[in-house]
């Protein structure tokens, strides 16, 4: 890939699963035209002529494209059969002349048919960009991290607490801000029982520590880092072995052993 992309004037634009946005050029022509489609088949927008034919929304399709290609786009201001073809085409009521006296009543009913389809398919796609781009405001702002700044780090990839998964602590911390890589990422301070984790974590991985009022809460002045129980993965000494017994056609041997440590409930 790396070799071909020159050759079909191509850009590699590597993502990972923290950075959707990497195609969002391509999602959100997908999107917009999902909507369109949606809106002509959700909705039932038929028309019948003069000729007593209903047009049901495969029918719309053409007045759908058409809509599309001739419809200002927010981010290059231009249509898209401008940038394709360097003209728009014509729409019908251009080809409809006002001097004229008479005029085919299926023609003008065909023109009133792509009309508000028209109509309907330009005020769905605003809605739909607005909707879109207050969605994405909410949920995608950007955080304003500093150095030295407390926070809390997510606990989804920590696999190694211990206790009821479900029930674990969503976050653990707080730990100190120690380095920003860019606007995506941030380096903390970890303590020796998370020595073991790489610490940097994605900012959608971190949020911001809030302390308590001291006036409001006077017994939580001093909050310690909270850090969740951790299995541990060091070498025990054995002291005893209690019972052994050997098991697949004495082929694996079994041992129950008692360790050093005596809080240790492994035996």
């Amino acid at each position: 890939m790396e070799k071909s992309s020159p050759t079909i004037w191509g850009k590699l634009s590597f993502s990972t699963a923290y950075h959707p946005e990497a195609d969002g050029l391509a999602e959100r022509m997908i999107q917009t035209l999902e909507d369109m489609v949606r809106t002509l088949c959700a909705y039932g927008l038929e028309f019948k002529d003069c000729d007593v034919f209903t047009h049901d929304w495969c029918t719309l399709l053409p007045a759908l494209e058409l809509a599309y290609k001739t419809s200002i786009h927010a981010s290059t201001n231009q249509t898209p059969a401008i940038l394709e073809k360097g003209w728009n085409p014509k729409l019908p009521q251009d080809s409809l002349r006002k001097e004229l006296i008479e005029i085919n009543p299926t023609a003008s009913s065909f023109k009133g048919m792509l009309d508000k389809s028209r109509r309907h398919t330009v005020r769905f796609m605003e809605d739909s960009c607005a909707y879109a781009k207050d969605k994405w405001g909410k949920s995608h702002a950007t955080p304003d991290f500093k150095l030295g700044d407390l926070v809390l780090v997510s606990t989804t990839n920590l696999n190694n607490i211990k206790g009821c998964k479900k029930l674990k602590d969503s976050f653990s911390g707080p730990f100190f801000i120690k380095a920003l890589h860019g606007g995506n990422s941030v380096e903390v301070e970890l303590s020796e029982e998370l020595s073991d984790k790489h610490p940097t974590f994605p900012v959608s991985l971190v949020k911001p520590y809030k302390s308590s009022d001291s006036q409001n809460f006077p017994l939580r002045n001093k909050v310690p880092q909270v850090i969740p129980p951790f299995e541990s993965s060091g070498i025990k000494n054995i002291t005893k072995v209690l019972k052994e017994r050997m098991l697949r056609t004495n082929k694996v041997r079994e041992d129950l052993v008692r360790y050093s440590d005596p809080a240790c409930e492994d035996e």
